[in-house]
């Protein structure tokens, strides 16, 4: 009789699941006879679409890029809010990833066990570890319990679900395709409209709504998708989609250009520096010297207040809203209201890391928190600030908000990646099709890093998403040139 019994023991994954639906059906049937409330068996009733959703998940993987340019921010109770329908997609992927990986021993498999403790794995727990610690110490819990739970549902989607999928550098450039296709289709309205306004400057805002909150979002986006559809146009396996991608990137490149956004215009060239340090073997001495020009300049300012040498002049400070000419030139003349807003904020950001350099306020707590902290001698015509926005830095907003081992944690993150980029772009000579891969990633991920210097965008549903496949990838790629048999070795990309 025992033996009877244990042969009837369920052995597999799917087994179980199948029992465990049957049972839902039947005590939700039961109390939905007892109670006479129908409405109990939906919950059985959910199982196989939830099964459904397990088994197929990749698919929503691929669709949550095809809808990312689209997405759009919508304001929540509580002063909270949600981008739509990316971060519901991402909430699904967060419940699906890890159990496809609990339920299929396959798709676990496609995760190496070296892989698990990458440093750029590790690094990324490690500030989410140290963001829920430091959320005991917040000034708003509510708001850092927000922050938490939105990096789950970045990193194990891009970061987790990116591992499990990404089998073949071919299914890399498929999602490529999918975020670059969909933004190309977000240019078609945005151009469109902006032209109606005869690319003005000052229309730019206007033209790329709704599906872009700010100009800034809009450029970077652009941007960062550039070195995607270039490698996309190089890794094409026909001539026609060759000249399909180019022309893809030809268009993000207008859209980038009529943007009129200064610091998206200078993230190309300085991707273009990156791209010849990484051939010279110097980024270890282009981080070292950053790091040392940082540090010096910081001194500088903090030492007998020379920062307040460089306060704007209230009635100077202007925002050229029509006119491009004058708004660059107000930039060098330290004029612009945008880049004087800036310092502003700066300032602040300076005055609560000194009062919490542990610590910092908590997570995604600096507004409105920062306002105890401003100068009046930095205050411009924007210092109202109704957008809610930040620190405009994001190295300063971890300081203020996460304190000192938050900051060196992702300054840690970003000098490893890069690191690690240089080394497997010269290890990968003989992966012509790993080296696209490389380089496409980490051209993207220098101008979100780039732009980080001057806003805060990781947790930007748009920007944030490529940030993490950016690391995702750097972590496949090495594992790719590791493993000798790897299968699709003499792949052809045709299916792109």
């Amino acid at each position: 009789m025992r033996q009877f019994l244990l042969r009837l023991r369920p052995v597999e994954a799917s087994q179980w699941v199948f029992l465990g639906f049957l049972g839902l059906l039947l005590f939700g049937g039961a109390l939905a006879a007892l109670l006479e409330q129908p409405l109990l068996l939906l919950p059985a009733l959910a199982v196989p679409v939830v099964v459904l959703m397990l088994a197929r998940w990749t698919w929503l993987y691929y669709l949550l890029f095809l809808t990312l340019p689209f997405s759009r921010e919508i304001s929540l109770p509580g002063g909270l809010s949600m981008d739509v329908p990316s971060e519901p997609f991402m909430l699904t992927l967060l419940v699906c990833v890890p159990l496809s990986l609990l339920l299929t021993p396959r798709s676990a498999g496609q995760l190496v066990r070296r892989e698990w403790y990458h440093p750029l794995l590790v690094l990324p727990v490690m500030l989410l570890l140290w963001a829920v610690f430091d959320s005991f110490f917040s000034v708003n819990a509510l708001k850092s319990i927000k922050y938490l739970l939105a990096k789950c549902w970045y990193l194990v989607p891009f970061v987790l679900g990116t591992l499990v999928i990404a089998k073949r550098p071919a299914d890399f450039w498929r999602m490529a395709a999918c975020y670059v296709g969909a933004a190309v289709v977000s240019l078609f309205w945005v151009l469109a409209r902006h032209a109606s306004y005869g690319f003005s400057f000052a229309k730019v805002n206007k033209a790329i709504q709704p599906f872009y909150l700010n100009h800034v979002i809009y450029a970077t986006v652009l941007a960062l998708l550039l070195p995607l559809a270039v490698g996309l146009a190089l890794q094409a396996a026909t001539p026609g989609r060759r000249r399909l991608w180019l022309a893809a990137s030809g268009l993000l490149l207008f859209g980038l250009i009529t943007s009129y956004t200064r610091a998206s215009w200078l993230s190309l060239p300085v991707a273009g520096i990156f791209y010849v340090v990484m051939r010279l073997r110097l980024t270890r001495v282009l981080l070292a010297t950053v790091a040392l020009s940082v540090g010096a300049a910081t001194c500088y300012f903090v030492s007998s207040e020379n920062f307040m040498r460089f306060r704007p002049d209230y009635e100077k400070t202007i925002w050229h809203g029509g006119n491009l000419a004058a708004h660059l030139a107000s930039t060098y003349k330290f004029q612009d209201v945008s880049g004087m807003e800036r310092v502003y904020r700066w300032v602040a950001a300076a005055n609560m890391i000194a009062d919490k350099p542990l610590v910092g306020s908590g997570p995604s707590t600096f507004y409105p928190e920062y306002k105890r902290y401003t100068v009046s001698s930095f205050r411009t015509y924007v210092s109202d600030n109704p957008e809610h926005s930040t620190a405009h830095n994001y190295f300063l907003l971890q300081l203020a908000e996460q304190g000192i081992p938050g900051f060196v944690l992702f300054c840690i993150l970003v000098a490893t990646a890069l690191l690690t980029a240089e080394r497997l772009y010269h290890a990968s000579a003989h992966r012509p099709d790993v080296r696209r891969i490389v380089l496409a990633v980490s051209l993207s991920l220098v101008i979100i890093i780039f732009h980080l210097f001057l806003n805060e965008l990781v947790e930007v549903d748009k920007i944030g998403s490529v940030f993490y496949v950016a690391l995702a990838m750097l972590v496949r790629s090495s594992t790719w040139l590791e493993d000798e048999g790897f299968a699709g070795e003499h792949e052809s990309p045709a299916n792109i």
